[in-house]
């Protein structure tokens, strides 16, 4: 269910959401899990940067930006430095919202591995929600590299309860094939329809990418893949506050004017 203050609660019904916005309140609605929020507008948020999300995963996908090992990692280097280590380091004078849309405007250019996939999306997702001028003044100095990112992106690990799409899922392979380690999982963002976007995969269902990772276990493994219970949450009511001006810089709070 979902908990708002009394004077709120009435904003709900006017709220102008996509079809998968409002099939996701629903399931909110009709779910014996409690969702607080402060008031309609962090609801409405919430739901529209799910939307975000799901499209940012879409166009990363259509993007030609290729998967590949830490390694084998490359970037557009008029944005990005390529660190040894297979980081990708924001150039100066490049703004982290030209960085970041770069990766999409010109995906050919790149190759990098699942994890900083997810990372990207949501860096993507959280650019389009907050907008530029609030994008560029928390999210300086980037590096994308696995789940490193930027103290502003909060993420929440569930370990249970619903995840919806917008969410990161794993699928965990327990037992791969040493000798290619790149497939002891597959990171993904959980789209509607029952599908996901796992990096490298392409857009697919669940049950087509665990073939994919039996199919790369090691030899005589009894021990299947499997979509870990565990999920990553944007913590939507902080950046929510992002967006309105609220900004943490070292230890203290700022308000943007």
């Amino acid at each position: 269910m979902i908990q708002l203050p009394p004077s709120e609660v009435a904003g709900v019904g006017s709220l102008d959401l996509t079809t998968m916005e409002r099939q996701i309140l629903l399931q909110m609605q009709q779910s014996s899990e409690i969702y607080a929020y402060d008031s309609v507008a962090v609801l409405e948020f919430e739901l529209k940067t799910r939307s975000d999300i799901v499209a940012s995963a879409m166009a990363l996908n259509n993007s030609g930006a290729t998967f590949a090992t830490f390694e084998g990692s490359y970037c557009n280097e008029r944005y990005w430095q390529l660190q040894p280590n297979g980081a990708f380091r924001l150039r100066g004078g490049v703004t982290p919202a030209e960085g970041i849309t770069d990766i999409f405007r010109n995906g050919r250019l790149y190759a990098f591995e699942c994890a900083t996939a997810m990372v990207i999306v949501l860096y993507k997702a959280v650019l389009g929600a907050i907008g530029e001028a609030s994008f560029n003044t928390y999210f300086g100095g980037l590096v994308l590299y696995d789940w490193q990112y930027d103290s502003d992106l909060r993420i929440i690990s569930r370990t249970r309860g619903t995840s919806y799409p917008g969410d990161v899922r794993y699928f965990n392979n327990p037992d791969f094939n040493p000798t290619n380690p790149e497939w002891r999982g597959e990171n993904a963002i959980q789209l509607p329809g029952g599908l996901y976007y796992a990096h490298g995969l392409g857009i697919r269902r669940p049950e087509e990418i665990l073939r994919i990772l039996n199919m790369r276990r090691r030899p005589g493994s009894l021990t299947p893949a499997h979509l870990l219970e565990q999920y990553e949450v944007l913590d939507y009511a902080y950046t929510y506050r992002l967006k309105s001006g609220v900004a943490r810089i070292g230890g203290q709070v700022f308000v943007l004017g």
